[in-house]
């Protein structure tokens, strides 16, 4: 093994950065190699989601030489696999997160110095922006340098593909082999600010483009806010110290809203140090809390929120003086009713015809399954994806490619919404736009408020109740010893068949009969490759086997999914119940997730932290 004093030194060589490289030089004078260790024996690994980690000195950590290492083997990796990369150009986009800005720039100086055209969007703007230029330019590639609702010290690096979507393999593995082929920095040069022939300004011929896709999908029905449809929709909006105020500003006057705003003011700014709050993600308990002050202040039963880089929405309702935080799986099959409705108020005014069955819409297998009840009431083709809006994204182009299906909308639980015309990957702005859209519609229907029109939709498709928690994990060998181990519970095995038919493995694939008291009526294992309703055959979703991950449905009208987070050392567990009624759906998703807890999570040796629940 390389002495560690070697590895420093190897940095020290290869990095121009003066603060990092003082990072390094003071940790060997103190002589702490467990700093040391900590930050160069691995390097960051680069996956599907890019590169995210805390901004700090050392080979595993996002820095100013990591991020040219990890754009000259993304630039390499282009050449070789789009075609007229050089001259198609990659987008290039920033937040207002510390340093993102000098990454961006380093990122566009890789790129130039292989002779690759740059698209550069040269201020703040919100990650969605950049898939949406890529569409716009038909563009090789994208890069954005976002850590989203990260906490402030760390940053991240995102990349799009030709497609506007987020990478999937094996593209993952043939970026990160390259950038191992390309450690040694070509280039420390500012190509933006010296006027590089390569590097071209483009926000204000996209933006322009990206707004009027907006006001498309916002106004899909095409009455244009007539006089019955122009309904006054206060709101309170926060952008989480964050990049969104100004594309919220720019939205809203499409749907002529624009005095209807009051945005909170110690949170309208960019500010990396998100000093209102304890994690910037709207998500969080009580990330929202000022926002609602100033609602309650102003009147105003409605609150808005982005997180930083805007790729995120969220919404509280205030309904009899109670304030609801609305889930994830909430707004998305609000958006979803509105986006059916207006689809088919489009087309039935329309020369072109298109069916229901010609609709598709999407959510991944941890939201719930409220959207695929409305797809069989009404119709339209559902599917479901891996978690992730580069699954999501990926399958949504695949299916629009087949020629069946124009594919609408989509949604993960984690207050993530997609509409494809605008851009195949989350969009908070778009999101928001559309949310405010069908407040205006619903109003003029007589539907009081976004809560009222919820409990329509349950009294039509059932009533779905959630519980979503974590527990962590000391390490990645402790939560793949867990999931073993519930794998061995109960002992129902695969047929030998089944098995044959499936890998031709010579074990059996083993699963749980039960949970507590309840029946297990499917199990679909996506580590292991084993899906009871699917058996001879493989899962109808692709295997992972470097990811664990198990959805289970019970005999009480119960699924659960539960996975190992790839970005944080816990395990998410997502309950999704169904009843008639509300109060009974509720209650099963909590006996559920007691269940789970105490025959499964914590029932075995595992080192299982407390979590959430």
């Amino acid at each position: 093994m390389t002495p560690i004093e070697d590895l420093a030194q190897e940095w020290l060589r290869l990095d121009k950065d003066a603060s990092t490289r003082e990072e390094i030089t003071q940790l060997l004078s103190k002589g702490d190699n467990a700093q040391l260790e900590a930050r160069l024996r691995k390097r960051i690994a680069f996956g599907t989601a890019g590169l995210r980690a805390r901004m700090e000195a050392g080979f595993s950590r996002m820095n100013s030489l990591t991020v040219i290492q990890t754009s000259q083997g993304l630039a390499s990796y282009v050449l070789q696999k789009v075609v007229n990369a050089k001259s198609r150009g990659i987008v290039i986009g920033f937040d207002g997160r510390h340093n993102s800005g000098k990454f961006a720039k380093l990122t566009a100086a890789a790129f130039a110095a292989k002779g690759i055209r740059v698209w550069w969007l040269e201020i703040l703007v919100h990650t969605p922006l950049v898939p949406f230029s890529i569409g716009e330019l038909h563009a090789a590639a994208g890069v954005m340098i976002t850590a989203s609702h990260n906490p402030s010290q760390d940053n991240g690096y995102k990349v799009y593909w030709e497609n506007g979507c987020q990478i999937v393999s094996p593209h993952d593995a043939g970026i990160a082999n390259a950038i191992l082929e390309n450690l040694e920095p070509h280039t420390w040069d500012d190509v933006v600010d010296e006027d590089n022939l390569l590097v071209e300004s483009i926000l204000g011929r996209v933006r322009d483009a990206y707004f009027k896709a907006i006001h498309r999908i916002a106004f899909i029905e095409g009455d244009q806010l007539s006089k019955n449809t122009t309904v006054p929709i206060r709101f309170v909006y926060t952008p989480m110290h964050g990049v969104g105020l100004p594309y919220m500003d720019r939205a809203i006057k499409a749907l002529q809203l624009p005095e209807s705003m009051v945005v909170v003011p110690k949170q309208a700014q960019p500010d990396p140090d998100f000093p209102t709050v304890k994690f910037p993600n709207p998500e969080e308990k009580g990330a929202l809390d000022l926002a609602i002050r100033a609602a309650d202040e102003n009147g105003i039963d409605l609150v808005l929120a982005n997180d930083p880089d805007a790729d995120r929405f969220s919404a509280a309702v205030k309904v009899s003086g109670v304030w609801h935080q609305l889930t994830g799986n909430q707004i998305g099959i609000l958006l979803a009713s509105h986006t059916l409705e207006t689809h088919r108020h489009h087309h039935s005014n329309s020369e072109t015809t298109t069916s229901a069955s010609q609709i598709a819409m999407l959510a991944s297998t941890v939201s719930s399954r409220m959207l695929s009840s409305m797809a069989q009431a009404e119709g339209f083709h559902y599917a479901e994806t891996l978690t992730g809006f580069k699954w999501l994204g990926n399958v949504a182009q695949d299916l629009t490619k087949s020629g069946k299906y124009d594919v609408v909308f989509a949604y993960e639980e984690a207050i993530g919404y997609m509409f494809p015309t605008v851009a195949y990957d989350k969009d908070g702005i778009a999101a928001a736009a559309v949310f405010l859209r069908a407040c205006q519609r619903w109003a003029a229907a007589g539907i009081a408020s976004p809560w009222d029109k919820l409990q329509l939709l349950y009294a039509k498709y059932g009533a779905f109740a959630e519980r979503n928690f974590y527990l962590t994990t000391p390490a990645p060998a402790v939560t793949e010893a867990l999931f073993d181990r519930i794998r061995g519970l109960g002992g129902a095995e695969e047929t030998a068949a089944g098995r044959a038919e499936r890998e031709g493995k010579e074990e059996a694939a083993t699963h749980p009969t039960h949970l507590g008291p309840h029946a297990i009526t499917r199990w679909r294992d996506l580590t292991t490759g084993f899906d009871t309703a699917t058996t001879p055959r493989p899962p109808d979703l692709p295997v992972q086997r470097d990811v664990q991950m198990l959805t289970v449905e019970l005999d009480n009208d119960v699924r659960f999914t539960m996975r190992a987070s790839g970005t944080e050392p816990k395990i998410k567990v997502y309950v999704d119940a169904r009843a008639s009624e509300m109060k009974e759906a509720e209650r099963r998703a909590q006996e559920v997730g007691e269940l789970i807890v105490e025959n499964w999570l914590r029932s075995g040796e595992e080192d299982v932290g407390p979590g959430n629940f």
